[in-house]
Parts: structure tokens; sequence; C-alpha cells
């Protein structure tokens, strides 16, 4: 929003949300109308049909910059601003399709209105050289001499401020304006649309080519990582005055009074407004080497929509929890699309940069879905993923690789590479620290529990985790009362006799429930497995704490539901975005934060098998490096 908003600030259609493109459903039904009353032989509208499509291309066109963009600034190289984006830019920017339904809904009022534009031809070789005249001349200049007058002070505060609030860019930045200055915008624009129209030299190739032109360059223009090449310039000297680079406008929006050209800086050289240091920015982007990462966190994807939850695919979703969305089932194309490109795809791929402190922060991503993990024809080739991955690192000098959600211990029984012991024993010579967050995962969950707790039921498959916590509570005089049988056999032969006494089995659980539901707290840890049949067990306002990495099924209207483990993370961590996974914003799972902690302690072991440290130390660390406990209170807003 501008600091001081103007009048037509807001969209007309903002009180829509998401059904907001219900608006073009009129023009649509009447365009497929229109075909379906085509009479044999007659002749069929194509640029009438096609209206709605190309609407559709530009969301994708879109879209490509987006993720192409994100994974670029994520790698590194050519980065442009080392400043970070965060989730005030992503929420101001998630409106960025609205210019898109703006010019669908002028497109179809035009067609309407003006009987030249029915039944273009394909092609018009006049009326391309007519729009490519019109758009260097009137057009670029009148945009130049317009941005000029949004800098002043009056329309500046009013408007162009909502655009400037963004210094580091993202390729949707480039259409994030208010609605009235996209309606000057889009007058500017149909100069050359209007004049071949109403000129008869208009085609289909020449507007959806030059709107396509636009977007193209609006998009490259505002990434924030260099992609012109050098030759181009050095083959063709006169282009640096009829195209500008991502550099070129990124001092644009740290300067604020220099580099005001639409497209073409020849505007810039004529009346003294070129950033001088615009040659140099260039060169220095273009010459830019990503840092190698202090810290690797190694995750993978969770089920086949959650592509579009990655940092790389909808910033909208992406900044949110991740949740399912009943629209989803309409981009099953798309969704089947990315699992057969990762089911191609063999070799792990770079999702989220971050900085905190002295350190560089990755998140790389193995291009497996949650599913494959569990399938025996599957683990061996994830296995290798994560094996090259950690190669991968200690190559590149990396101090830390974490290994989180399923990539630590595959299949229930965590013996295939159990807890990441097996690639040390592979290469013992390796200097990269293998980290798998198990004990600062359980010193969250210890201290989650609410104070003066005195006995807590565990359920759920069991782990290195489940395990250590159990053994806490024992020795700590908490009693532990084991859903299931055989869990309780399991972790009585881990106990010493001291402790095993506050383990109680699962067949005392009725005769112990009235007890319990007299208790000021129900809690019950739990992990992975956790049927339906078990969660009904429990008393009415039950709290559920996992200890596993994903999430139970909520089944349980009346229980409280907390986060995995996991904590808030301290305000100087920089550049967060995303949501990782289902946990709120600004909230990092505890399997990523032991990475980090290992980087910032410079612990020398590695933290895999069976190997634990202890958790009132690791604690201590995370408390003193501003990472933060989620307090319990805030479970009831996850109340299903």
């Amino acid at each position: 929003m501008a600091s001081k908003p103007g009048i037509l600030t807001e969209w007309p259609w903002t009180w829509l949300g998401n059904f907001k493109y219900v608006v073009l459903a009129p023009f649509v039904g009447r365009s497929i109308q229109s075909l379906l009353n085509t009479e044999d032989g007659s002749k069929i509208d194509i640029g009438y049909l096609i209206i709605f499509p190309f609407l559709l291309f530009r969301m994708l066109h879109n879209q490509i910059w987006i993720s192409l963009s994100r994974y670029r600034t994520a790698k590194g190289d050519n980065r442009i601003l080392d400043k970070t984006i965060e989730f005030d830019q992503v929420d101001r920017e998630r409106n960025w399709d609205d210019q898109i339904l703006l010019n669908g809904l002028l497109f179809y009022y035009g067609y309407m209105k003006l009987e030249q534009s029915h039944y273009l031809p394909i092609w018009r070789s006049d009326g391309i050289i007519l729009t490519t005249l019109l758009h260097i001349g009137p057009v670029e200049f009148l945009y130049y001499w317009l941005h000029r007058a949004l800098h002043h002070h009056f329309l500046y505060s009013r408007y162009h401020s909502h655009h400037h609030s963004s210094i580091v860019t993202e390729p949707i930045t480039s259409v994030i304006h208010p609605f009235a200055e996209h309606i000057a915008y889009f007058l500017l624009f149909s100069i050359p649309l209007l004049t071949t129209v109403l000129t008869k030299t208009a085609s289909i190739v020449s507007f959806g080519g030059y709107i396509t032109y636009i977007d193209f360059m609006n998009n490259m223009g505002h990434c924030n990582f260099e992609i012109i090449p050098k030759w181009m310039f050095s083959t063709f000297p006169p282009l640096k005055y009829l195209m500008y680079t991502p550099s070129y406008h990124s001092l644009h929006h740290t300067q604020f009074r220099t580099n005001y050209s639409l497209f073409m800086p020849i505007y810039d050289y004529i009346y003294g407004t070129l950033d001088k240091s615009s040659d140099t920015l260039y060169e220095k982007s273009l010459e830019r080497q990503g840092k190698s990462p202090d810290v690797v966190h190694l995750t993978h994807l969770t089920t086949p929509e959650s592509i579009y939850h990655l940092r790389l695919g909808f910033a909208s979703f992406a900044s949110e929890p991740y949740t399912s969305k009943w629209y989803f089932w309409l981009m099953w194309p798309i969704t089947l699309w990315s699992m057969m490109v990762t089911w191609i795809y063999g070799h792990t791929f770079t999702v989220e940069r971050n900085v905190f402190k002295n350190l560089n922060l990755q998140t790389w991503a193995i291009p497996k879905y949650r599913v494959q993990y569990f399938m025996q024809w599957q683990r061996e080739t994830i296995n290798n993923l994560i094996e090259e991955a950690i190669m991968e690192a200690d190559q590149k000098g990396i101090k830390v690789l974490s290994l989180g959600l399923l990539n630590q211990a595959i299949g229930v029984d965590e013996k295939l590479n159990n807890n990441g012991e097996v690639y040390i024993r592979r290469h013992p010579q390796i200097k990269v620290k293998l980290v798998d967050g198990s004990s600062l995962a359980v010193a969250v969950v210890l201290n989650s529990i609410p104070k003066g707790t005195t006995q807590v039921v565990l359920g759920g498959h069991l782990s290195k985790v489940a395990n250590s916590i159990a053994l806490a509570l024992c020795q700590g005089g908490v009693k532990v009362m084991a859903l299931r049988e055989e869990e309780y056999k399991k972790l009585k032969s881990n106990l010493t006799p001291e402790a095993a006494i506050n383990l109680l089995p699962s067949k005392t659980y009725n005769s112990k429930v009235q007890m319990i539901k007299s208790m000021e707290k129900n809690i019950w840890l739990v992990g992975d497995g956790l049927n339906e049949d078990e969660q009904l067990k429990a008393p009415k306002g039950t709290l559920f704490i996992p200890f596993s990495q994903f999430p139970p099924r909520k089944t349980r209207k009346d229980c409280f539901y907390f986060h995995t483990p996991a904590m808030i993370t301290p305000k100087h961590f920089e550049n967060v975005d995303s949501c990782e996974n289902w946990l709120p914003r600004r909230v990092m799972s505890a399997w990523r934060i032991a990475g980090i902690l290992h980087a910032l302690e410079d612990w020398h072991e590695h933290e895999c098998g069976n190997m634990m440290f202890d958790i009132e130390k690791v604690w201590k660390a995370s408390l003193d490096h501003g990472f933060q406990p989620i307090s319990v209170a805030s479970a009831s807003e996850s109340k299903v």
C-alpha cells in the first residue's frame, strides 16, 4: 500500500478474494457460445476464442519467471543485491495476477466495441513493424515522462511508493501497482494495439507478441540476478540503448532518481538520468559467483501437491503453512507432469537460501515424494541420492549437513541408513558433519510438556527420538504409559531397572483412564503410525504433542494438536519468505535448527546413528542463539 493511498488504489474485485476470476466468466462463456453457435462452413473468430487461453499462458509465463528467479537467487550466481525478501513483500505481491484479469476484461470489451478487431489474421508484417515503431517512439517516450511524474512527491506518496516498497525485486514486483496506475499503463501500452486495429493492420501475432514482449521484459528486468550475457552488447553495441538489464533496473529501486526508462535506456541517456554505476554493477553481477553455504538442510517432497508449496513454486502458497486446497484437483495435469519430472530428474536441487549471523544456509531437496520412501524398490535410489548430496557437500567444503524428514531414517524401521550412520561408515574420511537433529527434537518435546505433568501417554511407532524422550521422562520421575504392548516391551529393554519403574504397559490404560481424565492436562506424545482408533481413546481436551517429523492425522475435534518439534527463528534470521511444510511463519523444524547450531557451536562430532548429544547442552545453545520455544498455549490455534 502506498504511504498515502490515492483514489482508485484498490482493485474493484478485491472483496471477491480467490473468487475474483468469476469476473471473466460471462465473457469466457460468451466466447465459447460463439464457437458452439458457429454454423457449418462459417468462419471461426480465432482471436476471440484465444483471449482466455492467452491469459492462462501469461500466468504460466509469469510463474516460470518466478520459479527461475527464486532458484537462481537461492543458488547465488550473478545475484545483484544481497538484501533479503520477507513475508510482508510476499503478501504485498500476492495479487500479481490482477493486472492479467484487468487486461482480459479490457480485451473482451474492446472486441465487443471495435468491429475492426474481429477476425484478425494470424500474421501481418506491416502491423508488426508498426507496433515495433510505436513502442520505440511514443510508448517508451511517454512512459519515461509518466514514470518521472510518478516520482513527484504527490503521485509517489499516493501511488508509486507501493511499487517501490520492494527494494529487492522479484519478477512479479514488476506488476505490483495500484489500480489507477495500471489503468495509466494500459492506456499507454494500448497505443500500438489500438493503432493497428484502427488501421486494420493488426494480427494475432502482433497482439500476442507485443503483450508477451512486455511481460518478458517486465519479468526479466525485475529479477535479482543478471541474465543478459555480455557478448550481446559486444556484438551489437547500440543494443545498450535499446534493452535494459536486471541490474540496470535494480539501480532504479535502490537509487530511486535514476534509470527511469521502460525497457530502452535511450531516454535516460538523452535526458541525463542514467545511473553512472550501471555498467559497473552489470559487470560485477555477471562475474559474481554464489557463496558456498556453511550449512545445508536436506529435505524432500512430501505429497504430489507439495511441489506448489515449495519456495520455487507458488509464492503465495509457500508463504503459508502447507494445506491441501480443493482447487488443486483442477491442476492435475501440472501435478502429473511435475511427478514425471521428479521421477526422471536424478539430482538434488536448491530450494532456499538463508543467512544467520555469519553463516550462509541453503536447503536442498531430494526429488522424491514421501510415499516413495516406503517403496522397497525405491530405497536404494533414494539412499544413493542422499549419499551423492553428502559427497557434494563435502566436496564444496560445507561444514554441516542436516538430514530432514525421511532422509535420516528411510522407513519405520530406520534400518536402511540408520539415521545417517551408513554414510559415515562408507566414507569415514568426509569432513562435512552429518546431523540428524534428534537431540534438539527431544529437547523441544520435553520442554513442550507443561510443567507439573506427572504422566504422559506414548503412542505411535518408536524411533530414536521416542526412545530418548521415554528415557528422559522415566529418569525424571514422570510416568510414561506405552499405548502398545510391543512398544512397551521395546522401551523396557532399553531402560535401567530404576527408570523402568515409571514405564507403564498398555494393559493398565483402562484402569488408569479415570485418573488421566482427572489430570489438569492430558498429554499424549505421538509419532508416526498413530491410528484413528488410538486417538479415540484419548480423553476430551487431550493435547497431542508429536515427536515425529510428520504431524499426526487430526481426527479429534475436541482435542488439541501441537506442532511437530520446532522453534521460532530469531528476528535477524534473514530471507525467510516461505513456510517449512506445515509449520507457521518464521517457525523452523528442530532437525533443521540442529544443523545450524552444530555449525555455530563448532561441534566436531557427527550426530547420527545412535549418537545423542547432551539434551540440556543442545537446548541451552538454541536459546543462547535466539531461537525461541513455541508456547503450548498456541496449540489452541491448531484445534481441529
